[in-house]
């Protein structure tokens, strides 16, 4: 009896440890984060690494996807415990230049095989299957709406946000497959048109024009209609705009895919927004061509009874929490003035202590300094000692003399 085990992020890694362990397991099915952490377990009781001394078969699936997710360094430290007797399968879709590093790293003897369907010639050049027709086609901003249309057919794949180029030529190859004839369609702003040059040349992978639609019907009306109906709609919406805006942000071609370039009012829009969402990109920012709806958005409910119970509860709750702010909030001021002031504060205070503390009086501290200058003086060679001593006696002759105290018992005696 074979057992099995499947290993992957969001579980308790110490309860998969507890299982391989008691249970053992003939097949492992793993992400690549996962296994990895599973193989550093030896302190919990886990020494996977022997266990896998026995291992015969190795089945990397997506392995294009793998290496674009950021698993290459996983990858390759898994690949560092495996046997290097073994065989190893390895799936794509698409071949791709990081894939063939793969290859050459973790395959010993490497032999392709190719699954051509019948009838139809591999072709050295285009990196998608061969029964797959790529499209593009360029959207233009007219008045108050978006053209965008998006027409369902069987075996196709249409693409609003262009995705970065690895990832572009993935998911094109989900289509086309079995035999099927399929179709993938990208829509581009006019001035990314140069992309579908790039991808020809960078990845092999051409795109034709797809022609203009005429009579388009304008459904803003009917999707603003649904999202003041249903939040969940209107949710929908609002993360589709914010999605899209990120994809361009954080988009490897950045010099085709500008952000800066993207006319945020329009899109949202065509994304039929009642309001725009408060995001890092439009922070700053006014868009006068769009037109906000006079509602409230809060009152927007969900068609779902459950959901909107949720909403209704989570609402209560924040409420409780929120704690009204300080309207007449004053600002700290530098920390160096601060220490000036309380310096001056204290100078001022110390001074007054002295001054109602001290029994000497304004005239007397006079006489005192001029004494002091006068000794100066002569310490300097500016006056003689007749001239100090002169000076002395005639400041001491102008002085008042101390009142006398009668100290008799008062009978005149």
């Amino acid at each position: 009896v074979f057992r099995q085990i499947l290993l992957i992020g969001g579980s308790n890694p110490i309860e998969d440890v507890e299982k391989f362990k008691t249970q053992g397991a003939n097949i492992v099915i793993a992400t690549p984060g996962r296994l990895e952490d599973m193989f550093r377990r030896k302190a919990d009781g886990l020494d996977l690494a022997t266990a896998v001394k026995s291992l015969d078969v190795l089945v990397l699936d997506e392995a294009d996807r793998l290496l674009d997710m950021g698993f290459e360094v996983s990858l390759n430290t898994i690949l560092g415990y495996l046997p290097k007797q073994r065989r190893t399968g390895l799936f794509s879709a698409t071949q791709t230049q990081e894939l063939e590093k793969l290859v050459r790293a973790g395959l010993r003897n490497p032999v392709r095989i190719t699954v051509k369907e019948k009838g139809v010639a591999a072709s050295s050049v285009q990196k998608t299957p061969a029964r797959l027709s790529n499209y593009y086609t360029v959207i233009l901003f007219k008045g108050d709406i978006v053209c965008i249309f998006c027409a369902y057919i069987a075996h196709s794949l249409i693409k609003l946000n262009t995705p970065s180029i690895s990832s572009f030529v993935h998911r094109c190859g989900r289509t086309a497959r079995i035999g099927n004839q399929g179709n993938a369609l990208v829509f581009l702003l006019p001035m990314e048109e140069s992309y579908v040059n790039f991808l020809s040349i960078n990845q092999k992978c051409p795109l034709q024009l797809y022609p203009p639609v005429k009579d388009v019907v304008d459904v803003l009306p009917k999707l603003k209609a649904m999202a003041l109906g249903d939040r969940a709609m209107f949710e929908k919406g609002m993360k589709a705009f914010v999605s899209c805006v990120q994809a361009y942000a954080k988009h490897e071609c950045s010099l085709i895919f500008r952000i800066k370039d993207l006319d945020f009012a329009a899109l949202a829009r065509g994304f039929a927004l009642l309001r725009l969402p408060k995001m890092p990109e439009l922070r700053g920012k006014t868009f006068p061509d769009f037109k906000q709806e006079a509602i409230n958005t809060d009152s927007i409910r969900f068609k779902d009874k459950n959901r909107e119970k949720q909403r209704q509860k989570w609402l209560a709750d924040l409420k409780e929490k929120e704690t009204p702010l300080k309207k007449n909030f004053i600002k700290n001021k530098a920390w160096s003035k601060q220490k000036n002031k309380k310096e001056r504060k204290k100078k001022k205070a110390s001074k007054r202590k002295l001054d109602e503390e001290s029994d000497v009086d304004n005239e007397d501290l006079n006489e005192l300094l001029n004494d002091t200058r006068l000794l100066k003086k002569l310490k300097k060679g500016k006056i003689s000692e007749e001239d100090f001593d002169k000076h002395l006696s005639s400041a001491g002759s102008s002085r008042p003399k101390p009142a006398e105290v009668d100290s008799s018992d008062g009978d005149g005696e």
